[in-house]
């Protein structure tokens, strides 16, 4: 199992960190006495097989199926008696804004006394509170801080994480979190993909200047994040309290133009159309989406658009209209789940809690669950490499002290992994 070295706060992050990433030199291993859930679709529930075993080479899975079918090639291979344990795709986490300077704890106080997160927005509270507290830390503190939240991901299983901007909104603190989000998988045996979340909120030197601020500052530093391989895709905040549609379009023409994926928070307070907007570029995802309506699922299925469903904003901000899951799953929508891990509406840093609370909030079934941190979150990052246990795909596993997959959706505040493999190590 990958090992994590200590670290204090106020340690010098150059001289630390230095993670051993992948610890064991073992490049060829057979998994034996496993039930190994694949999670590719079409097949039986999970595509889970009993009484299994699965090799691994380098760093792609070799071949995986019943134990009494190993082919000749791998039954030399070191073996592992995993016990009957479960083994699955290791998660993913497809949306979290883990850099971040601060906390609004007292914004927590605030909403329990009934505040709406809009009042709070609207008084300066909200993104442009963490914004503040964002600029003034250094990458360093912004860094240590990251990397408690990542490593509790990775404790759980995680192998991929996708980190967005968004709390600096200017030149040089947007590019300051996009270099601690790459920081973060070079000093962790974890996959993180970058977005740049520009049009997350207008900063205060900008109030009532939408449209000057991004022409002045979201475009070319999406320029910049992009000529510097910063970002990974491009995401936005379609919404009353941040940018309206039109807007949005201007930064995703920009994207297309760069030719980078887009992303984008739409329908979580109201709806605007952000959904079909997002399909019409033929987005990644479209996240929160509880004010979708028929004809925006109707256009990410055709799109592709994966709807990423984000339970833990919606059990932080006291929502009551839950996503419309019935109608993403009429018109084949695939369905993600993920922390959306922020300082205000949902400081969750637990895929594992995500997906209970995506079953008991949104009625989502465990499979759905699974299937939401593995495979259909892969596709909400547009990486294609892994979510499914097949061959040739990596081999970033998740081995359960568990029998069944279902239980990974079932406990509250347990965590059953027993190892985590990431690319084959």
């Amino acid at each position: 199992m990958t090992e994590f070295i200590m670290y204090r706060h106020n340690t010098n992050i150059t001289d630390l960190f230095k993670t051993q990433i992948g610890t064991s030199g073992v490049t060829e291993r057979l998994l034996d006495k496993a039930a190994i859930a694949t999670l590719q679709a079409g097949g039986a529930s999970y595509g889970l097989i009993t009484d299994a075993a699965l090799a691994i080479s380098e760093s792609r899975i070799a071949w995986a199926g019943p134990r009494d079918e190993v082919p000749a090639a791998y039954t030399g291979f070191p073996r592992d008696d995993l016990e009957g344990r479960l083994v699955t795709p290791a998660l993913i986490d497809c949306h979290t804004h883990l850099v971040y300077g601060g906390n609004r704890s007292r914004e927590f106080e605030q909403r329990l006394e009934g505040a709406s997160y809009e009042e709070i927005a609207r008084a300066g509270g909200g993104i442009v509170s963490t914004v503040g507290a964002t600029r003034a830390a250094s990458e360093e503190d912004l860094l240590a801080d990251a990397l408690r939240r990542a490593d509790a991901l990775i404790a759980e299983g995680v192998a991929a994480i996708e980190i967005k901007s968004g709390y600096g909104l200017d030149i040089d603190t947007e590019l300051k979190m996009l270099k601690v989000a790459r920081r973060i998988g070079e000093l962790r045996a974890v996959r993180v993909r970058t977005s740049f979340l520009g049009a997350h909120a207008v900063p205060p030197e900008y109030a009532g200047r939408a449209d000057a601020y991004i022409d002045e500052i979201c475009l070319p530093v999406l320029e910049a994040a992009h000529d510097a391989s910063l970002a990974d895709a491009v995401d936005g905040f379609c919404e009353g309290v941040a940018f309206t549609p039109a807007q949005i379009a201007r930064v995703f023409d920009k994207a297309q133009a760069l030719g980078m994926p887009v992303k984008l928070h739409a329908e979580q307070l109201s709806d605007l159309g952000g959904a079909k907007l997002a399909a019409r570029y033929g987005a990644l995802s479209a996240d929160h989406l509880e004010y979708l309506d028929e004809d925006g699922v109707a256009a990410m299925a055709e799109a592709g658009t994966v709807a990423t469903l984000l339970p833990g904003a919606f059990y932080t901000l006291h929502e009551t209209r839950s996503p419309p899951v019935g109608l993403l799953r009429r018109h084949g929508v695939p369905i993600a789940v993920a922390t959306d891990c922020n300082p205000g509406s949902s400081p969750l840093a637990s895929v594992l809690l995500a997906m209970n609370m995506a079953c008991t909030l949104f009625r989502l079934t465990p499979e759905e669950a699974l299937a939401g941190v593995t495979r259909n979150a892969a596709k909400a990052l547009g990486l294609t490499d892994t979510g499914v246990i097949a061959p040739g795909m990596r081999a970033d596993l998740a081995i359960w002290n568990a029998e069944h997959p279902a239980e990974l959706a079932y406990r509250i505040g347990f965590n059953p992994l027993h190892e985590r493999i990431f690319a084959g190590r």
